[in-house]
């Protein structure tokens, strides 16, 4: 990295493994006096990368916590750059809490904030910024494509497609800036070495904004593709939303208006995450509270992924507010029903749950459509802010007319070079740190 951060010399600790009663609890330790807690609990330290039966004992008292598996993982070949080791203790939270407190009394041992082995890992170069992220989004993913997406950039697709744009851009700044140096010698091909670099900025560019020509897949898929149900009172967006959620999450009633306020829904649609979101029903209406909730429904349908516009058996279209937003027609309450069938959208009962199958099929084949399958490279609005400031500076650089003062090339290429180092967490980070780990969950 080029700027320098902190270095970490205490000694952390948290648990790995979820809360609760389960078989197993996993207990992990990074930092110089993780030898020492093995030491003090484990009356020893074993065989290096071994996992080794020991039975763990209050280091002030000598009262004995548990019979556990141990492991002492000396750096830098760790997961977090330090030395390390781990307790495998019995799953009981009366354990686990005995534990953790014998290692708060090992001198230089403190508990573990959210994201802090992660971030001592990117601290200490066993990942970039981009991977430690992808710690993170598999830990919360919750469907395929969201994990397939996560273990992409775990992996290092983008950071390393990042790092070759980087390296990229420093040869070229290196060419601009040779081409200062030594510009009072005569022997410089100022317009060759112009168009060259106009060239190769150009293409550089391009590849840049090619990554970011993807609809924003990659920050949709992480937080879900939204559909939004919408449509007069008593349309059925209640009991439809309860039908293919699964469960009786909204209140359904044949009093217009009881739906004030959205209620959101996520649920895995082949492996693709989706928000279901129900919604006031669109109506004038001089209830002050209702008419909150009506414009929240606009406000949901302008930033919704699809809507689905339900209109049932003696009820209208409601067209306001629909018409720019991708839609899909649904005719509700088909048991009910008594004259020949509307034409055009589907037709579905959620009470008989006829025409559900079709419906959730039409979603999902929307959601694949726009979300992808895990493929896109940019994931986080940090990386496309921070590819959108190179590509700018790039694009100055490409359109640079003859004549045009080397000292401006050279820092715009500089600037963009920075930009691309920020994406991997190269570059002036640390306040950026801060807001990423806490994200984190402990133990991570």
């Amino acid at each position: 990295m080029t700027d320098a951060l902190p270095a970490r010399d205490d000694t952390i600790f948290a648990p790995a493994s979820g809360f609760g009663r389960a078989a197993v609890a996993v207990v992990r330790i990074t930092g110089p006096a993780s030898g020492c807690a093995l030491d003090l609990l484990a009356g020893g330290r074993p065989e290096p990368r071994r996992l080794s039966l020991r039975r763990l004992r209050d280091p002030e008292s000598g009262d004995t916590l548990d019979q556990a598996l141990v492991a002492w993982l000396p750096g830098p070949a760790t997961a977090t750059g330090e030395d390390m080791a781990e307790f495998h203790l019995h799953g009981g939270l009366a354990v686990r809490t005995a534990v953790l407190r014998a290692l708060a009394r090992v001198p230089g041992c403190r508990p573990a904030e959210a994201g802090a082995f992660s971030r001592r890992a990117f601290l200490n170069g066993r990942v970039d910024l981009t991977e430690a992220e992808g710690i993170a989004d598999l830990i919360d993913a919750e469907t395929e494509a969201q994990r397939l997406q996560a273990l992409r950039q775990l992996d290092g697709a983008l950071g390393r497609q990042v790092a070759a744009w980087r390296e990229t851009g420093v040869e070229l700044l290196a060419g601009a800036e040779a081409a200062l140096d030594f510009a009072d010698e005569g022997d410089v091909d100022e317009d060759g070495l112009d168009a060259a670099l106009s060239g190769r900025a150009a293409a550089l560019r391009d590849a840049i904004r090619g990554a970011l020509a993807d609809g924003r897949r990659g920050e949709r898929l992480r937080e879900g593709f939204c559909v939004v149900l919408a449509g007069a009172p008593n349309a059925g967006k209640s009991t439809l939303l309860n039908a293919l959620s699964g469960r009786e999450a909204a209140i359904v009633s044949d009093i217009p208006g009881t739906t004030r306020d959205a209620i959101e829904v996520r649920c895995d649609l082949g492996g693709l995450p989706v928000v279901l979101v129900d919604t006031a029903g669109l109506r004038e209406t001089e209830d002050a509270i209702e008419a909150e909730g009506v414009r929240r429904t606009h406000r949901h349908i302008r930033s919704a992924d699809l809507v689905l516009h339900l209109v049932p058996p003696d009820g209208e279209a409601v067209t306001e507010g629909l018409s720019d937003i991708p839609a899909l027609l649904v005719r509700t309450k088909s048991d009910l029903a008594t004259g020949a069938a509307a034409e055009g959208g589907l037709t579905v009962s959620a009470v008989t749950g006829a025409g559900l199958d079709a419906l959730l099929d039409a979603v999902q084949d929307a959601a694949a459509a726009s979300l992808g399958r895990g493929d896109a490279l940019v994931t986080r609005d940090r990386h496309r802010d921070a590819l959108s400031r190179a590509a700018a500076h790039l694009d100055r650089v490409a359109a640079a007319p003859a004549g045009f003062p080397p000292e401006l090339i050279a820092e715009d290429l500089r600037l963009a070079v920075r930009a691309l180092g920020e994406v991997g967490g190269h570059v002036g980070v640390e306040e950026m740190l801060d807001r990423l780990f806490a994200g984190f969950c402990i133990g991570k």
